[in-house]
């Protein structure tokens, strides 16, 4: 017989064996994936921003599906649409949530916080925090060295060269949480928007006691606990010299607005206030006149 033949026939009988072993193999360990996948992927933005709290909208939806519920699953671009576009491919109900946007919770502007120290090094927020209290000496301010705008996919965030403070355009956050996770000190928050994008909040973080919060910021919050007292509500809470407003509680009064002494409570998207009258003189200062 010839040796070529042979060797044709050995190598091909070799081949058939290791075809049927592997797929044998292929057979015991195929994965099967649910087709319900691709189907809420193709309705997610495909941002892959991390807002949802997942490595990208593939990983979401396969989250989704393998849990049978959206409880506690939210695509912040996307938004209360797009979870009801989900909910119906999954054939479950999804809750509406109350939309929300990023704010800065720091007023530390050259002006209420003027410079009293220069840093020189890496421009990072990130590396700052590490090294230095801040330029104008609050240990909780913001840094503006801008970690927070250039974690924005979105172009929803700017640097202010007047104010040294980042500004954040509504229109355009999407409230994925980047800028969230990129400000060391934690100055920057996801809030609920509100009706008419209307919001009050303690735009400040600082712990410090009130004199010395106020010696580094003039619109810091002194932790003099007016508001909490004026707030019909119970809305705020008094906590390690700072106060904080609870946006589900607010009912956008105002009242705490003007009773802060420091103005580190701030109003947005609010008519402004009309002029207060001058109060009606008495009877006694009439009669003196």
């Amino acid at each position: 017989m010839d040796p070529i033949l042979i060797a044709l026939v050995v190598l091909g009988g070799v081949a058939l064996v290791f075809a049927a072993i592997i797929f044998g193999v292929e057979k015991k360990f195929i994965v099967v994936e649910d087709p319900r996948i691709d189907l809420v992927a193709e309705k997610l933005p495909g941002a892959n921003c991390g807002g949802c709290g997942f490595a990208g909208c593939r990983n979401f939806a396969e989250a989704i599906v393998k849990n049978e519920s959206l409880e506690g699953l939210f695509c912040p671009v996307g938004g209360n649409e797009l979870s009801a576009e989900v909910a119906e491919v999954m054939g479950l109900v999804a809750e509406a949530k109350a939309p929300q946007v990023a704010v800065v919770r720091c007023q530390g502007s050259y002006a209420n916080s003027p410079a009293k120290t220069v840093f020189e090094g890496a421009t990072s927020c990130a590396y700052a925090h590490m090294l230095y209290s801040g330029p104008g000496g609050c240990p909780n301010g913001c840094l503006g060295l801008g970690d927070c705008v250039t974690s924005c996919a979105f172009d929803a965030m700017y640097m202010d060269k007047e104010t040294g403070l980042p500004v954040i355009l509504d229109d355009a956050c999407v409230s994925c949480g980047a800028c969230v996770k990129a400000c060391p000190r934690s100055i920057i928050e996801l809030r609920n928007k509100g009706p008419k994008s209307k919001r009050i909040y303690v735009s400040c973080v600082n712990t410090e006691k009130g004199a010395i919060a106020k010696k580094n910021c003039v619109v810091a919050c002194i932790g003099c606990g007016k508001c909490v007292k004026v707030c019909p509500h119970e809305a705020i809470v008094l906590e390690n010299n700072l106060a904080y407003i609870h946006s589900d509680k607010c009912k956008l009064c105002r009242k705490c607005v003007s009773e802060c002494p420091t103005g580190a409570i701030v109003e947005i998207n609010f008519p402004a206030r009309k002029a207060v009258a001058d109060a009606p003189k008495t009877n006694e200062e009439n009669i003196t006149q």
